[in-house]
């Protein structure tokens, strides 16, 4: 048996990758600080919780900057890896995690910067870097270097349901290399989905995405399988929305459908909280928390300044990647 946890399962631990000067964060005066501010944020909130690691260029020089401005208990919980980056969405970047009943496999899948449009050569090495660090949980690698698959692409309910848009995990600059006619390419992506994953069906979207979106339609930015068949999605699409409302239940019933703000659905579920990206809007703020609130009524919804981080046309989700524990408790 093989199945990819949902992500409000209990969880080990999870990863960012630090932003730095040689990143894109550096490509405009102010903008590094701004962001590094976002991060330390974050940092401080997941570790709060759980383990944390980082993967970041001067290991040194991000201890001396985190022991000033984080609380001893959230230091205490995170471990830094040292190693060259070229970006750092940790989303799209780290390894899917899948359960298996001998344990963990870390699947490593092929990072070509969401269809060649920047370079990834170095985040695509990170996995195996950090697997080598022993910093991970007990688990076995699994080299899958021979499909792209971003993490940000695909939503799971631990059950055997993933959810993903076609624009992405049908598009050619993923896909160069399977089928001839779009049915033969969706057929063998969904192969691997139930060989690797352990998925036993796929609900796909043909709609939705936000304006100035690198990742060709990204699931993560857009609708999110939730607790009690929920889904949680972005306003302002109306055919993804007719798409949402005509997916069914593995058992035959309609998900239950709870809207948030554009750009909102890109929010991290831990343990015991989610995280959820706040932008300048003070009443979307509260109606994100208020909406997410119903959808996770035991966990605290943590609001994170993430103005910053449409800047580089991403959102908290994108920088961070959660790695489950072994077992469902």
């Amino acid at each position: 048996m093989k199945r990819l946890p949902a992500e409000w399962e209990r969880q080990e631990c999870i990863q960012l990758t630090w932003p730095h000067e040689g990143t894109d964060w550096n490509s405009e005066p102010g903008l590094l600080r701004d962001v590094t501010q976002c991060y330390l944020h974050l940092a401080s909130e997941i570790a709060r919780r759980e383990k944390l690691i980082i993967v970041c260029a001067d290991g040194e020089a991000l201890m001396d900057l985190l022991q000033e401005h984080l609380p001893m208990q959230s230091l205490v919980n995170i471990s830094l890896l040292e190693c060259p980056t070229d970006d750092t969405w940790a989303r799209d970047h780290g390894f899917i995690t899948v359960i298996t009943d001998e344990g963990r496999e870390y699947l490593d899948f092929r990072f070509n910067g969401w269809g060649g449009k920047y370079p990834a050569e170095q985040d695509n090495a990170i996995s195996r870097h950090l697997y080598d660090s022993a910093l991970l949980p007990r688990g076995r690698y699994v080299d899958s270097l021979d499909f792209e698959l971003e993490g940000g692409s695909i939503e799971s309910d631990g059950r055997g349901t993933l959810l993903t848009t076609a624009r992405c995990n049908l598009n050619p600059n993923r896909r160069a290399t399977l089928g001839h006619t779009p049915e033969e390419v969706k057929k063998a992506v969904e192969d691997v989905f139930r060989t690797r994953l352990g998925a036993e069906r796929v609900l796909w979207l043909d709609n939705g995405g936000l304006e100035q979106d690198d990742t060709d339609g990204h699931i993560d930015t857009l609708a999110r399988l939730c607790p009690d068949d929920t889904i949680v999605y972005g306003k302002g699409d109306d055919a993804m929305l007719s798409e949402l409302q005509a997916l069914r239940t593995a058992d035959g019933h309609p998900y239950r459908l709870v809207a948030v703000p554009p750009y909102y659905a890109n929010f991290l579920i831990m343990n015991g909280a989610v995280l959820l990206p706040f932008y300048a809007d003070d009443a979307q703020n509260e109606a994100a928390r208020s909406a997410l609130q119903t959808v996770f009524p035991d966990r605290d919804i943590i609001g994170i300044d993430c103005r910053v981080l449409l800047r580089q046309n991403g959102s908290l989700h994108c920088c961070t990647m959660q790695y489950p524990e072994e077992r469902h408790k």
